[in-house]
């Protein structure tokens, strides 16, 4: 078994961190495997290196220890690249030249797992239009998802303890694959670096179920292995709602300071029980 906790260094760390962080790393050591961590900076106009610093600090003092030393996003950006000309080759990406303001125009669009779902704009530009725009507008690119799906036939993953669920990529529409202002999205990069890393059991928030069926069919279409899959409960404040960067959710450094011992607190995750006013519960 190899298993990974995989922060954004976007913010610092909290308590919904850290705890898929120890179920992740507790899975491992139970089976007499392997847990990595990996460093998801693609974003490079948020990511700083003071919270990479903070993050490994933080999961020391949680008593995680890892094996070898951790994985960028950074350093793969040739493979990101890679993967994207190769899906352009077999013609199941496109350049989407749509703005944000165009993209708000469409939401009474139906709606899917992930929000809205993209018109398809883009989709079908002419060649020479296409070319053209390319080489002279800022641009992302989309899957095709209708040509993927047909060629990858029908798709399912192990979710452990409950078993094999089928995948449902269509209803997300044409996802992003490549930002305007970043090299791969969460979705490509994350399933090659799976994949490149050799984990074998992803296991992550509930919030991100959906974002499985994705996964599951860029392994298809990429030629790569299917990891097992763990959605656990996430871990909500006070007010009900999961712990989030974007909220100022009390951080693991907070903890640290305030004198609590990360190591019992580890203990007390791995069998679910959370400090007072915290909860867990399923989206």
């Amino acid at each position: 078994m190899l298993t990974r906790f995989a922060p954004s260094p976007t913010g610092e760390l909290h308590l919904g961190h850290a705890y898929s962080a120890v179920l992740a790393h507790h899975a491992a050591r139970a089976a007499g495997g392997r847990f990595r961590i990996r460093i998801d900076d693609i974003d490079g106009s948020r990511s700083r290196e003071a919270y990479v610093d903070a993050a490994l600090a933080d999961l020391a003092w949680l008593g995680i220890g890892r094996d070898g030393d951790p994985v960028r996003q950074s350093d793969r950006l040739g493979d990101y690249a890679a993967a994207l000309d190769d899906l352009d080759a077999r013609g199941l990406v496109y350049p989407c030249f749509c703005t944000r303001a165009d993209i708000a125009a469409s939401l009474s669009a139906p709606h899917g797992p992930s929000g809205a779902i993209y018109p398809g704009t883009c989709r079908d530009l002419p060649a020479a239009e296409r070319a053209l725009r390319r080489a002279a507008e800022p641009h992302c690119w989309r899957l095709d998802m209708a040509r993927a799906v047909a060629l990858a036939g029908e798709l399912d993953w192990e979710e452990v303890g409950q078993g094999m669920r089928r995948a449902d990529p269509a209803a997300h529409g044409d996802i992003v694959l490549a930002r305007k202002d970043a090299p791969a999205s969460y979705h490509l990069a994350s399933t090659l670096d799976d994949a490149a890393m050799g984990v074998t059991h992803v296991i992550r928030g509930a919030d991100l179920v959906a974002a499985t069926d994705i996964h599951r069919l860029l392994q298809a279409l990429l030629g790569l292995a299917t990891p097992a899959y763990r959605h656990h409960a996430l871990v909500c404040g006070v007010d009900g709602k999961r712990l989030a960067k974007r909220d100022a959710a009390a951080s693991l450094a907070s903890l640290r300071a305030a004198g609590v011992d990360g190591a019992a607190l580890a203990a007390d995750l791995r069998c679910g029980r959370l400090p007072a006013g915290y909860s867990l519960r399923m989206p």
